[in-house]
């Protein structure tokens, strides 16, 4: 179960009223959630107005030093109103996020990036990220990706195909 559910603090997109909320917890240094990220995309353009994505930050530093890094540059893009279009620029250039990377890609999403820089830096953007991660864990994620649909855990797989299916059988 999901643990807190779906509030006016997630990063939402597609039909909010609609009849299956997929939630991902993500890490946008996770090879495996670069993978999903593409079957996710797909999945959202085939279901339309059915479907509606949330995406919550799971990363884990342990094993991908760039992870929380790479959040806070998707968070820093959201107070610019752009947090989406970071999204998918993260992991469409998952091999570039280190500093550099992460500055050439605020520029292409068309951020302030002196504001971009100060938000980083500011230090008050890891609060979200840190409730995220230990929203996750309540919820009983331990790796990534890891999906919640309507707010009940999910771990079938998450290929395109077999996703797709699933989630097309709750409509």
């Amino acid at each position: 179960m999901l643990k807190p559910p779906i509030n006016q603090n997630d990063h939402q997109q597609g039909n909010p009223s609609a009849p299956i909320v997929l939630l991902e917890y993500g890490d946008y240094a996770c090879l495996y959630c670069g993978e999903a990220y593409t079957a996710i995309e797909k999945i959202k353009q085939t279901m339309g107005d059915s479907l509606s994505f949330v995406f919550r930050y799971f990363p884990l530093e342990a094993v991908h030093p760039n992870a929380n890094n790479a959040a806070l540059a998707a968070e820093a893009a959201s107070r610019q109103g752009k947090f989406w279009e970071m999204h998918d620029l993260l992991y469409i250039n998952q091999d570039k996020l280190e500093w550099d990377g992460l500055v050439a890609m605020a520029d292409q999403a068309g951020l302030d990036l002196k504001k971009f820089e100060a938000d980083i830096k500011g230090g008050q953007l890891q609060d979200k990220i840190d409730n995220d991660l230990e929203s996750g864990l309540r919820s009983g994620v331990n790796g990534t990706p890891s999906f919640f649909v309507n707010g009940e855990k999910y771990n079938g797989d998450w290929a395109y195909e077999e996703f797709l299916m699933f989630l097309k059988g709750l409509v």
